[in-house]
């Protein structure tokens, strides 16, 4: 009952949409990337970084790169570490730009004017990483000198 009151208690430190990022984070780092990495067949392994496409061993070294971003977005977000302004904000605004990039760089893609409307919310989502105030440090106040 003490874990989950400490859950609870942490949960309520920051705004919904922040949560649901980090348990976002918690599934890519818990459950998806060490079945990606471990267990994908080589052959099957893809990923995506800026907007290109990796297959095979690349893919994997790029899984392993995705798994060491997520874990630390989720131990960042769960701590609220102050590191995470700017990295948080600017990874997502990658994101964006890749899911622009990719929409027209690849076959699949379905251009410019679908790229642009599935980047918009990542924008979104990375000026309100950027904006937020729950990365910054607390001000200090100093403590005023009393004459002698």
């Amino acid at each position: 009952m003490q874990l989950f009151n400490s859950v609870l208690a942490n949960l309520k430190t920051r705004p919904h949409w922040m949560n649901a990022l980090m348990l976002f984070c918690a599934y890519m780092t818990f459950i998806y990337l060490p079945w990606d990495v471990l267990l994908k067949p080589l052959s099957e392994d893809q990923e995506v970084w800026f907007g290109l496409l990796f297959t095979g061993w690349a893919a994997k070294a790029g899984g392993l790169l995705h798994w060491a971003v997520y874990g630390a977005g989720f131990w960042g977000f769960w701590k609220m570490r102050t590191w995470m302004f700017p990295w948080a904000a600017l990874y997502t605004a990658q994101i964006a730009a890749g899911m622009f990039v990719w929409s027209f760089l690849d076959a699949r893609g379905s251009g410019v004017t679908t790229g642009l409307l599935v980047a918009i919310p990542f924008l979104a989502l990375a000026a309100a990483l950027w904006r937020t105030s729950y990365f910054k440090p607390a001000k200090k106040v100093a403590e005023p000198i009393e004459p002698q």
